[in-house]
């Protein structure tokens, strides 16, 4: 599979999202159908960049992404669902940000954003990164090269979102 791209549409499948009640089954239909979108994913929940700064920013920026239209900001990890939503907690997520756990890395490799980090004793991740979509099509992507955190920043996504309309 090729890397999306804009003007792609997401892939439709079934997705495991890590809720405060727990475990609930969705498709990415739902998550994406007439909705805007801004779905972020990263290497894995508890890693020190992901904690530190990616998860964060998106929460402490969650309102004015609402102000700009979006309706769900969807943070993604190879994690399982028990982690994600532990790692919700821990980050006082609430219901502020979607966590979607592609535990087996299946959204991950549809997407083709798949980062081999095997010889790290991570296995297959997720590249970092952040994309917007519109109704299913992505309007805006931004991959981060392998150990960067820059062009998908929660900073970085709202100023590609432009101004509200």
């Amino acid at each position: 599979m090729s890397t999306i791209k804009t003007g792609d549409s997401i892939p439709a499948m079934a997705v495991m999202l890590a809720t405060p009640e727990g475990p609930r089954e969705s498709t990415t239909e739902a998550l994406f159908k007439g909705r805007k979108v801004v779905l972020f994913g990263l290497p894995g929940a508890f890693t020190p960049t992901c904690s530190a700064k990616h998860l964060p920013g998106f929460l402490q920026h969650a309102a004015e992404f609402r102000a700009k239209g979006v309706d769900a900001i969807v943070c993604m990890a190879v994690n399982d669902v028990f982690v994600m939503r532990a790692w919700a907690r821990e980050q006082g997520v609430g219901e502020a940000i979607v966590m979607l756990a592609d535990g087996a890395a299946a959204l991950t490799r549809a997407l083709g954003l798949g980062l081999d980090l095997s010889a790290r004793g991570f296995g297959l991740r997720c590249h970092r990164f952040a994309l917007v979509a519109e109704d299913g099509v992505v309007t805006h992507l931004a991959i981060e090269a392998p150990g960067s955190f820059e062009v998908s920043r929660a900073e970085m996504v709202l100023q590609a979102l432009g101004t509200p309309a």
